[in-house]
């Protein structure tokens, strides 16, 4: 089970990402939209979100650069690991508060309000739960990394990670004998990717490149020649047809 969970279930859900991802862009592109409700209650949207899309785009991006750089790299840039990983701690601590706090005040105005929850899909609500527990899992995280300043767990997940993105077969090994919390983190990780496609959270890969480019030209409203008569005019017969 180990070995299917951090050495087969990475590549299941990644595959299920890019490929689900290009899918729903392709064949159902009217669907790949933030479903915004702003309209609905603006100012609490603004609070959520903002600390929110902050909170979790800085931890992303952290996760990112963070599992993914080469140690030869952090060696030769000078960072020790004990450094490296206060400084995870340090901004990932605040990030993840900020993203919670946000994530809470979004989840409250989506099922307290009546109107944003009749406007809300099923997958709406299990996508941000499941984004919640997921900065949950991450902070309590913390609590273990400050008891190992050494370093030595963060080096274990890098090396997982890029086992992974090399086709390692021994992947898996690396994990072995990690906090339990700390593979609940990384599998509900894998899941989020695998719910991806089919969430409101394409919007993430949004921009704006194919319409700047393949612009197939300018789309006509309305004729500038076109009159339109007022109604009074009109005869009973046209206002029929």
């Amino acid at each position: 089970m180990h070995q299917f969970i951090f050495g087969i279930y990475p590549y299941i859900a990644l595959t299920i990402l890019i490929f689900g991802s290009i899918a729903r862009y392709e064949t159902v592109p009217f669907t790949w939209k933030s479903s915004s409700s702003q309209l609905l209650r603006r100012k609490q949207l603004i609070l959520g979100s903002v600390l929110f899309h902050v909170g979790v785009l800085t931890i992303l991006f952290g996760h990112l650069f963070g599992l993914l750089t080469p140690l030869w790299l952090i060696e030769l840039l000078g960072v020790s690991h004990e450094a490296k990983q206060i400084l995870a701690v340090a901004v990932g601590g605040v990030a993840g508060v900020a993203a919670l706090l946000g994530g809470a005040i979004l989840i409250h105005r989506r099922l307290v309000d009546p109107r944003i929850r009749a406007t809300s899909s099923m997958m709406d609500i299990v996508i941000l739960c499941l984004l919640l527990l997921q900065l949950t899992l991450g902070m309590l995280t913390i609590f273990i990394s400050l008891q190992n300043l050494d370093g030595g767990e963060m080096v274990k997940f890098m090396m997982w990670a890029q086992a992974i993105f090399t086709f390692d077969g021994n992947a898996a090994s690396y994990t072995l004998g990690a906090p339990l919390l700390f593979q609940l983190h990384i599998f509900l990780g894998l899941t989020i990717f695998i719910l991806f496609p089919f969430s409101r959270l394409v919007h993430m890969l949004s921009a704006p490149v194919r319409y700047v480019v393949l612009r197939p030209g300018w789309q006509i409203v309305r004729s500038r020649r076109a009159k339109v008569r007022p109604r009074s005019t009109i005869k009973p017969a046209e206002q029929r047809r």
